[in-house]
C-alpha cells in the first residue's frame, strides 16, 4: 500500500486528455491512463470506473473498491455529463430523436437531456447527459442521426466528459488527484 495517502480514499480523478488508452497495458505500445497515474495506482489495483476512449478527455474515476465503481455504472445509476462538438446542424428534431433514442447494434441508445449551447460554422456545440455507458454511447448515438441539409450521418468531433454525478472537473489536463472525504460522501449518497 502507499504510504503517501490516507488510507480512507476510495476514489481519485484523473482528467483524461485525448490519446490515452483507459487501459492497464496495451499490446500495441499506446499509451495508457496509467502513465498519468503514480506507480503505487497500477501496483495498489486502482482500477477505472467505466471508460472513455483513445479520443475523448475529461473526468475519468478510479477506485480499488469493486463496489463502489458497480455503484456509480449500472444503468439507471449516476448521470455523467458530456460537452460535445458535433460536425452537422443539429436540430431540434435530432435532439428530440436522441432523446427518444436511437437503435445501433440491437440496442436502444438515448440521452437523457441535450442543450445547444454554441455553433460554429458547420458545427454544433451540446451538453449532453445520460445514465447509463454503452461502448462509445454518444458518438454512436449521434452517428446514427444524419445532417438534414446533407444526408450524411453528424459526426462527434470532440468529447469531453465534465461530470459524474456531484463531482464536477476541476483538474488539468493530465492530473489527477483524490477527491475529498466530503466529494466521496456526496457522489456516493446521490445514489
Amino acid at each position: 500500500m502507499h504510504s503517501t495517502t490516507n488510507d480512507s480514499k476510495i476514489l481519485l480523478a484523473l482528467n483524461k486528455p485525448k490519446g490515452y488508452l483507459v487501459t492497464r497495458s496495451d499490446d500495441l505500445g499506446r499509451k495508457t491512463v496509467y502513465e498519468l497515474l503514480p506507480d503505487w495506482a497500477f501496483d495498489d489495483g486502482w482500477m477505472p470506473i467505466g471508460r472513455l476512449d483513445l479520443e475523448s478527455k475529461g473526468l475519468l474515476l478510479f477506485t480499488t473498491e469493486g463496489k463502489v465503481g458497480n455503484l456509480l455504472t449500472k444503468p439507471g445509476g449516476c448521470i455523467k455529463v458530456y460537452e460535445i462538438w458535433v460536425r452537422g446542424h443539429v436540430s431540434d428534431e435530432h435532439i428530440a430523436q436522441a432523446l427518444k433514442g436511437v437503435q445501433s447494434k440491437d440496442e436502444l441508445l438515448k440521452a437523457l437531456v441535450v442543450e445547444k449551447i454554441g455553433v460554429g460554422g458547420a458545427k454544433t456545440k451540446l451538453r449532453v447527459q445520460i445514465d447509463e455507458g454503452k461502448n462509445r454511447h454518444i458518438r454512436r448515438l449521434f452517428g446514427a442521426l444524419k445532417d438534414a441539409k446533407f444526408g450524411t450521418p453528424l459526426k462527434v468531433l470532440e468529447l469531453s466528459r465534465v461530470s459524474i454525478g456531484s463531482f464536477k472537473l476541476n483538474i488539468q489536463s493530465g492530473k489527477w488527484r483524490f477527491l475529498a472525504v466530503e466529494e466521496e460522501r456526496m457522489l456516493l449518497s446521490s445514489k
